[in-house]
């Protein structure tokens, strides 16, 4: 898949993650978290827990179950990030989970699929 073909693709993906979190009681307090280690897809909040969401979008399964990518390396490079975010925003005492969205979408970006999966992974650093 053509790297512009993939980027919109995660984009489709990552629109309906964060709609889906909307319409479910979180408020997103930021999207496409970019460091030179790594982004943070969404990171959210409900009541005084801060949850860091990974978005995976597929348009087949044939490679697996999109949350198979959040591989331990993955993991460990969010809960690094993750760590850095809460500590700029002075949040580093709140309760925090990691959950993964997988996303199943056609060739054209229409989601078929969406899938959430709450405290998919525990940090480890």
């Amino acid at each position: 898949m053509p790297r512009s073909s993939r980027r919109e693709l995660g984009a489709a993906g990552e629109a309906a993650a964060v709609a889906w979190l909307e319409a479910h009681g979180h408020q997103v307090l930021a999207r496409n978290v970019r460091t030179r280690w790594g982004e943070i897809d969404v990171v959210a909040r409900v009541g005084s827990l801060v949850i860091f969401v990974e978005v995976k979008s597929r348009t087949t399964l044939a490679y697996g179950h999109p949350v198979e990518a959040i591989v331990t390396e993955k993991q460990r490079r969010l809960a690094r990030l993750s760590a850095a975010w809460l500590q700029r925003r002075g949040l580093q005492h709140c309760a925090v989970r990691f959950d993964a969205i997988a996303i199943r979408v056609d060739t054209r970006g229409a989601v078929l699929a969406l899938e959430h999966v709450p405290d998919a992974f525990q940090a480890e650093t």
